[in-house]
Protein backbone atom coordinates (compact mmCIF):
# COMPACT_ATOMS: atom_id res chain seq x y z
CA UNK A 1 0.00 0.00 0.00
CA UNK A 2 1.47 3.51 -0.83
CA UNK A 3 1.96 6.21 2.12
CA UNK A 4 -1.09 8.12 -0.14
CA UNK A 5 -3.73 4.99 0.22
CA UNK A 6 -2.73 4.75 3.65
CA UNK A 7 -3.13 8.49 5.15
CA UNK A 8 -7.12 8.30 3.54
CA UNK A 9 -7.61 4.60 4.35
CA UNK A 10 -9.83 2.79 6.88
CA UNK A 11 -8.98 0.15 9.94
CA UNK A 12 -9.04 -2.66 7.91
CA UNK A 13 -8.34 -6.15 9.62
CA UNK A 14 -7.04 -8.60 7.03
CA UNK A 15 -5.63 -11.99 8.95
CA UNK A 16 -8.07 -13.95 10.85
CA UNK A 17 -6.96 -12.24 14.30
CA UNK A 18 -4.65 -9.55 15.25
CA UNK A 19 -1.54 -10.39 15.43
CA UNK A 20 -1.29 -12.26 11.67
CA UNK A 21 1.65 -14.58 11.68
CA UNK A 22 4.48 -12.23 10.83
CA UNK A 23 3.24 -9.68 13.76
CA UNK A 24 3.07 -13.18 15.58
CA UNK A 25 6.97 -13.92 14.94
CA UNK A 26 8.94 -10.68 15.45
CA UNK A 27 6.64 -10.28 19.12
CA UNK A 28 8.27 -13.76 19.32
CA UNK A 29 11.57 -12.22 19.15
CA UNK A 30 10.99 -9.37 20.84
CA UNK A 31 10.26 -11.52 24.03
CA UNK A 32 13.34 -13.74 23.61
CA UNK A 33 15.64 -10.21 23.34
CA UNK A 34 13.91 -7.58 25.42
CA UNK A 35 12.93 -7.60 29.46
CA UNK A 36 9.60 -9.25 30.19
CA UNK A 37 8.73 -6.06 31.51
CA UNK A 38 8.67 -4.22 28.17
CA UNK A 39 6.74 -7.26 26.94
CA UNK A 40 2.96 -6.87 27.39
CA UNK A 41 0.32 -8.87 26.10
CA UNK A 42 -2.43 -6.03 25.40
CA UNK A 43 -1.07 -4.85 21.89
CA UNK A 44 0.15 -7.69 19.96
CA UNK A 45 0.83 -5.10 16.90
CA UNK A 46 3.96 -4.53 14.91
CA UNK A 47 4.04 -1.17 12.86
CA UNK A 48 5.41 -1.57 9.43
CA UNK A 49 4.71 1.96 7.92
CA UNK A 50 2.71 4.90 9.46
CA UNK A 51 0.81 8.03 7.73
CA UNK A 52 -1.22 10.61 9.32
CA UNK A 53 -3.47 8.72 11.63
CA UNK A 54 -3.11 5.10 10.31
CA UNK A 55 -0.58 2.58 10.37
CA UNK A 56 0.18 -0.82 8.74
CA UNK A 57 0.91 -3.24 10.57
CA UNK A 58 3.52 -6.31 9.30
CA UNK A 59 0.54 -8.82 8.03
CA UNK A 60 -1.07 -5.55 6.00
CA UNK A 61 -4.28 -4.68 8.92
CA UNK A 62 -4.90 -1.32 8.87
CA UNK A 63 -5.02 0.31 12.45
CA UNK A 64 -6.65 3.89 13.12
CA UNK A 65 -4.29 5.17 16.20
CA UNK A 66 -6.42 7.03 18.84
CA UNK A 67 -3.52 6.71 20.89
CA UNK A 68 -0.85 8.23 18.92
CA UNK A 69 2.38 7.20 20.55
CA UNK A 70 0.78 8.45 23.79
CA UNK A 71 0.46 12.09 22.48
CA UNK A 72 3.65 12.25 20.48
CA UNK A 73 1.53 12.07 17.41
CA UNK A 74 -0.18 15.15 17.17
CA UNK A 75 1.28 15.95 13.68
CA UNK A 76 0.55 12.47 12.41
CA UNK A 77 2.89 9.59 11.41
CA UNK A 78 5.31 10.95 8.63
CA UNK A 79 4.48 14.31 7.79
CA UNK A 80 6.66 14.84 4.41
CA UNK A 81 7.34 18.42 5.42
CA UNK A 82 9.07 17.52 8.93
CA UNK A 83 10.86 14.41 7.35
CA UNK A 84 12.47 17.01 4.97
CA UNK A 85 13.59 19.18 7.54
CA UNK A 86 14.97 16.29 9.26
CA UNK A 87 17.03 14.85 6.37
CA UNK A 88 18.12 18.08 5.35
CA UNK A 89 19.92 18.54 8.99
CA UNK A 90 21.23 14.71 8.47
CA UNK A 91 23.29 16.05 5.60
CA UNK A 92 25.07 18.40 7.70
CA UNK A 93 25.08 16.79 10.98
CA UNK A 94 23.79 15.10 13.87
CA UNK A 95 25.23 16.08 17.20
CA UNK A 96 26.84 19.06 19.17
CA UNK A 97 26.65 19.21 23.17
CA UNK A 98 25.08 22.34 23.27
CA UNK A 99 26.92 23.48 26.41
CA UNK A 100 30.28 23.36 24.08
CA UNK A 101 29.39 24.59 20.71
CA UNK A 102 26.10 25.99 19.89
CA UNK A 103 24.02 24.95 16.71
CA UNK A 104 21.36 27.29 15.05
CA UNK A 105 18.38 24.81 15.85
CA UNK A 106 18.61 25.19 19.13
CA UNK A 107 18.49 29.06 19.32
CA UNK A 108 15.85 29.58 16.79
CA UNK A 109 13.54 27.10 18.49
CA UNK A 110 14.20 28.45 21.82
CA UNK A 111 13.40 31.80 20.50
CA UNK A 112 10.32 30.57 19.10
CA UNK A 113 8.91 29.23 22.31
CA UNK A 114 10.14 32.06 24.06
CA UNK A 115 7.08 34.01 22.13
CA UNK A 116 4.76 31.24 22.50
CA UNK A 117 5.05 29.73 25.76
CA UNK A 118 2.01 31.46 28.25
CA UNK A 119 4.04 31.42 31.47
CA UNK A 120 4.44 35.06 33.54
CA UNK A 121 7.13 36.86 32.51
CA UNK A 122 7.57 39.38 29.26
CA UNK A 123 11.31 38.20 29.17
CA UNK A 124 11.61 34.11 29.02
CA UNK A 125 14.19 31.42 28.79
CA UNK A 126 14.01 27.66 27.24
CA UNK A 127 16.68 25.31 27.34
CA UNK A 128 16.02 21.82 26.01
CA UNK A 129 16.13 17.97 27.36
CA UNK A 130 14.76 14.74 26.00
CA UNK A 131 12.08 13.78 27.63
CA UNK A 132 8.93 14.47 29.80
CA UNK A 133 10.95 13.45 33.00
CA UNK A 134 13.97 14.95 32.06
CA UNK A 135 11.93 18.44 31.52
CA UNK A 136 10.05 17.92 34.84
CA UNK A 137 13.10 16.73 37.18
CA UNK A 138 14.33 20.41 35.49
CA UNK A 139 11.82 22.66 35.99
CA UNK A 140 12.39 21.35 39.37
CA UNK A 141 15.75 21.65 39.80
CA UNK A 142 15.30 25.66 38.34
CA UNK A 143 12.50 25.93 40.93
CA UNK A 144 14.77 25.25 43.60
CA UNK A 145 17.51 27.33 42.50
CA UNK A 146 15.35 30.61 42.04
CA UNK A 147 13.67 30.06 45.68
CA UNK A 148 16.41 28.53 47.70
CA UNK A 149 14.19 26.00 48.79
CA UNK A 150 13.61 22.37 49.17
CA UNK A 151 9.85 20.89 49.15
CA UNK A 152 7.72 19.93 46.10
CA UNK A 153 3.98 19.66 46.58
CA UNK A 154 2.33 17.09 43.59
CA UNK A 155 -1.21 15.55 43.54
CA UNK A 156 -3.10 12.54 43.28
CA UNK A 157 -3.28 10.94 39.96
CA UNK A 158 -0.04 12.71 38.99
CA UNK A 159 2.41 11.32 36.25
CA UNK A 160 5.56 12.45 36.11
CA UNK A 161 7.79 10.07 34.72
CA UNK A 162 10.02 7.34 35.67
CA UNK A 163 13.11 8.89 37.18
CA UNK A 164 13.86 8.58 40.45
CA UNK A 165 12.42 11.97 41.39
CA UNK A 166 9.58 11.99 38.98
CA UNK A 167 8.53 8.19 40.41
CA UNK A 168 8.32 9.93 43.56
CA UNK A 169 6.33 12.68 42.15
CA UNK A 170 3.59 10.11 39.96
CA UNK A 171 1.33 9.01 42.08
CA UNK A 172 0.49 5.55 40.61
CA UNK A 173 3.03 3.25 42.44
CA UNK A 174 2.94 0.41 39.70
CA UNK A 175 5.38 2.73 38.26
CA UNK A 176 7.74 2.57 41.12
CA UNK A 177 7.49 -0.90 42.15
CA UNK A 178 10.30 -1.61 43.91
CA UNK A 179 12.42 0.78 42.91
CA UNK A 180 12.84 3.03 45.99
CA UNK A 181 13.88 4.53 48.35
CA UNK A 182 12.73 8.32 46.87
CA UNK A 183 13.75 11.76 47.60
CA UNK A 184 12.63 13.42 50.46
CA UNK A 185 10.46 16.74 50.46
CA UNK A 186 7.47 15.69 48.11
CA UNK A 187 4.13 16.16 49.92
CA UNK A 188 0.89 15.12 48.03
CA UNK A 189 -2.64 17.09 47.67
CA UNK A 190 -5.75 15.74 46.26
CA UNK A 191 -6.16 16.75 42.81
CA UNK A 192 -9.45 17.88 41.47
CA UNK A 193 -11.33 15.01 40.25
CA UNK A 194 -14.95 16.81 40.45
CA UNK A 195 -16.37 13.82 39.16
CA UNK A 196 -15.01 11.49 42.35
CA UNK A 197 -15.51 14.61 44.68
CA UNK A 198 -17.63 13.94 47.93
CA UNK A 199 -20.66 13.04 47.05
CA UNK A 200 -23.70 15.53 47.63
CA UNK A 201 -20.64 18.37 46.59
CA UNK A 202 -21.85 20.76 43.95
CA UNK A 203 -18.88 22.09 42.20
CA UNK A 204 -18.42 25.56 43.74
CA UNK A 205 -17.99 23.17 47.02
CA UNK A 206 -15.66 20.47 45.38
CA UNK A 207 -13.30 23.15 44.16
CA UNK A 208 -13.49 24.69 47.88
CA UNK A 209 -12.56 21.10 49.41
CA UNK A 210 -9.74 20.78 47.13
CA UNK A 211 -8.46 24.08 47.88
CA UNK A 212 -9.02 23.52 51.41
CA UNK A 213 -7.03 19.78 51.09
CA UNK A 214 -4.08 21.74 49.51
CA UNK A 215 -3.62 24.27 52.48
CA UNK A 216 -4.15 21.21 54.53
CA UNK A 217 -0.39 20.22 53.17
CA UNK A 218 1.21 23.71 54.83
CA UNK A 219 -0.42 22.19 58.59
CA UNK A 220 0.49 18.40 58.25
CA UNK A 221 3.09 18.34 55.41
CA UNK A 222 5.75 21.31 55.27
CA UNK A 223 5.91 25.16 56.00
CA UNK A 224 4.78 26.89 52.99
CA UNK A 225 8.29 28.93 53.53
CA UNK A 226 9.67 25.66 52.74
CA UNK A 227 8.15 24.81 49.31
CA UNK A 228 9.84 25.73 46.20
CA UNK A 229 6.93 24.82 43.99
CA UNK A 230 4.21 22.98 43.20
CA UNK A 231 3.57 20.67 39.70
CA UNK A 232 0.42 20.20 38.13
CA UNK A 233 -0.57 19.11 35.32
CA UNK A 234 -3.39 21.32 33.54
CA UNK A 235 -5.18 18.19 32.15
CA UNK A 236 -3.61 15.14 33.92
CA UNK A 237 -3.29 11.95 31.30
CA UNK A 238 -2.55 8.78 33.08
CA UNK A 239 -4.72 10.11 36.10
CA UNK A 240 -7.74 9.65 33.67
CA UNK A 241 -8.26 12.62 31.72
CA UNK A 242 -8.66 15.16 34.34
CA UNK A 243 -8.85 19.04 33.14
CA UNK A 244 -8.18 21.35 36.40
CA UNK A 245 -11.23 23.28 37.02
CA UNK A 246 -10.13 27.13 36.18
CA UNK A 247 -11.59 28.43 40.03
CA UNK A 248 -9.38 26.10 41.56
CA UNK A 249 -6.10 26.83 39.67
CA UNK A 250 -6.94 30.55 39.67
CA UNK A 251 -6.91 29.70 43.64
CA UNK A 252 -3.79 27.88 43.87
CA UNK A 253 -2.05 30.48 41.81
CA UNK A 254 -3.18 32.86 44.49
CA UNK A 255 -1.15 30.31 47.17
CA UNK A 256 1.44 30.23 45.48
CA UNK A 257 2.09 34.01 44.59
CA UNK A 258 1.17 34.32 48.47
CA UNK A 259 3.81 32.53 49.79
CA UNK A 260 6.77 32.73 46.88
CA UNK A 261 5.97 29.32 45.36
CA UNK A 262 6.66 28.86 41.63
CA UNK A 263 3.70 26.89 39.59
CA UNK A 264 4.64 24.58 37.39
CA UNK A 265 2.79 23.39 34.59
CA UNK A 266 3.43 19.96 33.10
CA UNK A 267 2.43 20.16 29.52
CA UNK A 268 4.06 17.29 28.29
CA UNK A 269 1.33 15.41 26.94
CA UNK A 270 -1.91 18.22 26.66
CA UNK A 271 0.56 20.55 24.89
CA UNK A 272 1.06 21.37 21.12
CA UNK A 273 -2.05 21.98 20.27
CA UNK A 274 -3.77 18.84 21.62
CA UNK A 275 -6.13 20.90 23.59
CA UNK A 276 -7.68 23.47 21.28
CA UNK A 277 -4.99 25.71 22.18
CA UNK A 278 -1.39 26.03 21.06
CA UNK A 279 -0.45 24.95 24.58
CA UNK A 280 -2.89 24.23 27.30
CA UNK A 281 -1.95 27.31 30.06
CA UNK A 282 -3.01 29.47 28.02
CA UNK A 283 -6.39 28.94 29.02
CA UNK A 284 -4.98 29.71 32.21
CA UNK A 285 -3.22 32.82 31.14
CA UNK A 286 -6.74 34.04 29.56
CA UNK A 287 -7.80 33.61 33.28
CA UNK A 288 -5.01 35.61 35.06
CA UNK A 289 -3.55 32.09 36.19
CA UNK A 290 -0.18 32.18 34.28
CA UNK A 291 1.78 29.62 35.40
CA UNK A 292 6.01 30.44 36.12
CA UNK A 293 7.46 27.40 34.67
CA UNK A 294 6.05 25.27 31.81
CA UNK A 295 7.14 21.61 30.48
CA UNK A 296 6.66 20.51 27.52
CA UNK A 297 7.60 17.50 25.49
CA UNK A 298 5.99 14.49 23.56
CA UNK A 299 4.80 16.31 20.28
CA UNK A 300 6.75 18.74 20.22
CA UNK A 301 8.91 16.77 18.13
CA UNK A 302 6.66 14.55 16.58
CA UNK A 303 8.47 11.18 17.52
CA UNK A 304 12.64 12.50 17.86
CA UNK A 305 13.42 13.00 21.45
CA UNK A 306 13.19 16.60 22.85
CA UNK A 307 11.48 18.63 25.64
CA UNK A 308 11.66 22.18 26.80
CA UNK A 309 11.56 23.74 30.35
CA UNK A 310 10.45 27.81 29.73
CA UNK A 311 10.42 30.71 32.86
CA UNK A 312 10.66 34.11 33.07
CA UNK A 313 14.18 35.00 32.17
CA UNK A 314 15.36 35.60 35.93
CA UNK A 315 13.87 32.31 36.90
CA UNK A 316 16.03 30.51 34.72
CA UNK A 317 18.81 32.71 34.92
CA UNK A 318 18.50 31.13 38.76
CA UNK A 319 20.92 28.12 37.76
CA UNK A 320 24.18 27.62 38.79
CA UNK A 321 26.64 26.88 35.65
CA UNK A 322 27.47 22.90 34.85
CA UNK A 323 23.46 22.36 36.50
CA UNK A 324 21.55 22.13 33.60
CA UNK A 325 22.40 20.94 30.26
CA UNK A 326 23.43 16.99 29.17
CA UNK A 327 24.79 15.70 25.94
CA UNK A 328 21.80 14.68 23.74
CA UNK A 329 19.93 17.85 25.14
CA UNK A 330 18.24 19.80 21.95
CA UNK A 331 19.72 17.52 19.73
CA UNK A 332 20.06 19.33 15.98
CA UNK A 333 17.82 17.00 14.37
CA UNK A 334 15.52 16.69 17.14
CA UNK A 335 15.36 21.26 16.97
CA UNK A 336 14.97 20.74 13.32
CA UNK A 337 11.87 18.49 13.43
CA UNK A 338 10.45 20.71 15.78
CA UNK A 339 10.84 23.62 14.10
CA UNK A 340 9.15 22.39 11.10
CA UNK A 341 5.94 21.15 13.58
CA UNK A 342 5.54 24.41 14.69
CA UNK A 343 5.77 26.02 11.07
CA UNK A 344 2.74 23.15 9.93
CA UNK A 345 0.92 23.84 13.17
CA UNK A 346 0.86 27.19 13.26
CA UNK A 347 0.41 27.42 9.49
CA UNK A 348 -2.54 24.90 9.31
CA UNK A 349 -4.06 26.00 12.62
CA UNK A 350 -4.13 22.59 14.34
CA UNK A 351 -5.64 24.19 17.71
CA UNK A 352 -8.69 24.21 15.06
CA UNK A 353 -8.42 20.64 13.84
CA UNK A 354 -8.08 19.99 17.87
CA UNK A 355 -11.66 21.68 18.49
CA UNK A 356 -13.35 20.12 15.55
CA UNK A 357 -12.49 17.37 16.32
CA UNK A 358 -12.67 17.22 20.27
CA UNK A 359 -16.51 18.55 19.50
CA UNK A 360 -17.76 15.75 17.25
CA UNK A 361 -16.28 12.94 19.57
CA UNK A 362 -17.57 14.66 22.49
CA UNK A 363 -21.00 14.57 21.25
CA UNK A 364 -21.08 11.22 20.11
CA UNK A 365 -19.60 10.48 23.29
CA UNK A 366 -22.42 11.74 25.16
CA UNK A 367 -25.18 10.51 22.57
CA UNK A 368 -23.20 7.44 23.80
CA UNK A 369 -23.83 8.33 27.53
CA UNK A 370 -27.46 7.99 27.00
CA UNK A 371 -27.53 4.45 25.52
CA UNK A 372 -25.07 2.83 28.33
CA UNK A 373 -25.43 3.60 31.89
CA UNK A 374 -22.27 2.03 32.14
CA UNK A 375 -20.43 5.41 30.88
CA UNK A 376 -20.17 7.47 34.05
CA UNK A 377 -18.66 10.84 32.76
CA UNK A 378 -16.76 12.71 29.58
CA UNK A 379 -14.27 15.38 30.31
CA UNK A 380 -11.50 17.01 28.41
CA UNK A 381 -10.38 20.07 26.61
CA UNK A 382 -10.10 19.60 22.76
CA UNK A 383 -8.86 16.47 21.46
CA UNK A 384 -7.98 15.36 24.36
CA UNK A 385 -10.82 13.80 25.82
CA UNK A 386 -11.97 10.69 28.56
CA UNK A 387 -14.44 8.69 28.89
CA UNK A 388 -14.98 7.13 32.24
CA UNK A 389 -16.60 3.75 32.73
CA UNK A 390 -18.61 2.84 35.83
CA UNK A 391 -20.00 -0.82 36.55
CA UNK A 392 -23.18 1.61 38.36
CA UNK A 393 -24.04 5.36 37.79
CA UNK A 394 -24.90 5.41 41.93
CA UNK A 395 -21.85 3.41 43.33
CA UNK A 396 -19.24 4.67 40.65
CA UNK A 397 -17.50 1.70 40.74
CA UNK A 398 -15.05 1.71 38.14
CA UNK A 399 -15.65 -0.67 35.39
CA UNK A 400 -11.86 -1.80 35.04
CA UNK A 401 -12.52 -5.12 33.67
CA UNK A 402 -15.03 -3.70 30.90
CA UNK A 403 -12.15 -1.11 29.74
CA UNK A 404 -9.81 -3.83 28.91
CA UNK A 405 -12.39 -5.83 27.24
CA UNK A 406 -13.44 -2.97 25.36
CA UNK A 407 -9.77 -2.27 24.45
CA UNK A 408 -9.36 -5.26 23.38
CA UNK A 409 -12.46 -6.13 20.99
CA UNK A 410 -11.31 -2.43 18.98
CA UNK A 411 -7.86 -3.90 18.55
CA UNK A 412 -9.16 -6.64 16.84
CA UNK A 413 -11.47 -4.18 14.43
CA UNK A 414 -8.66 -1.99 14.01
CA UNK A 415 -9.11 0.89 16.65
CA UNK A 416 -6.21 1.53 18.77
CA UNK A 417 -7.20 2.49 21.87
CA UNK A 418 -5.37 2.76 25.76
CA UNK A 419 -6.82 3.22 28.90
CA UNK A 420 -6.37 5.39 32.28
CA UNK A 421 -6.93 6.63 35.41
CA UNK A 422 -5.89 5.18 38.62
CA UNK A 423 -8.22 2.38 38.28
CA UNK A 424 -7.18 1.69 34.81
CA UNK A 425 -11.10 2.61 33.65
CA UNK A 426 -11.34 5.46 31.71
CA UNK A 427 -10.48 5.26 27.70
CA UNK A 428 -8.35 7.96 26.83
CA UNK A 429 -8.57 9.88 22.87
CA UNK A 430 -5.42 11.19 21.55
CA UNK A 431 -6.26 10.90 18.02
CA UNK A 432 -3.42 12.34 15.81
CA UNK A 433 -4.57 15.75 14.75
CA UNK A 434 -4.27 14.99 10.97
CA UNK A 435 -7.17 12.42 11.46
CA UNK A 436 -9.89 12.60 8.09
CA UNK A 437 -13.60 12.92 9.41
CA UNK A 438 -14.44 9.79 7.22
CA UNK A 439 -11.78 7.92 9.72
CA UNK A 440 -13.02 9.67 12.90
CA UNK A 441 -16.91 8.55 11.85
CA UNK A 442 -15.84 4.90 11.36
CA UNK A 443 -13.58 4.89 14.48
CA UNK A 444 -16.86 6.17 16.51
CA UNK A 445 -18.84 3.25 15.01
CA UNK A 446 -16.01 1.04 15.85
CA UNK A 447 -15.73 2.20 19.28
CA UNK A 448 -19.64 1.50 19.79
CA UNK A 449 -19.09 -2.20 18.64
CA UNK A 450 -16.53 -2.57 20.84
CA UNK A 451 -18.68 -1.63 24.37
CA UNK A 452 -21.89 -3.52 23.04
CA UNK A 453 -19.64 -6.70 22.49
CA UNK A 454 -18.05 -6.21 25.84
CA UNK A 455 -20.99 -5.73 27.24
CA UNK A 456 -22.68 -8.74 26.25
CA UNK A 457 -19.58 -11.16 26.59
Amino acid sequence: MTTKDLANALPEIITKQVPGPKSKALLDRRDAAIPQALCGKTYPICIKQGVGAMFEDLDGNKILDWVGGVGVLNIGYSNPEVIEAVKEQAEKYFHTIFNVYVHDGYVTLAERLNKIIPCKGDVKKTYFANSGAECDENAIKIAKAYTKRNGVICFTGAFHGRTNLTMALTAKKIYAVGMGPFPAGIYRAPYPYLYRAPKGYTETEAIQYYIDELNRVFDEGAPASEIACMILEPLQGEGGFIPAPIEWVKAVRKICDDNGILMIADEVQCGNCRTGKYYASEYWKEAGAAPDIITTAKSLGGGLPISAITARAEVMDAAPAGTIGGTFCGNPLACASALAIMDVMQRDDYAAKARHIGEVVTARYKELQKKYPVIGDIRGLGAMIGIEFVTDPETKEPATKLVASIVKTAMQKGLLLESCGTASNTIRFLAPLTMTDEQMERGLEIFEEAVKEALEA
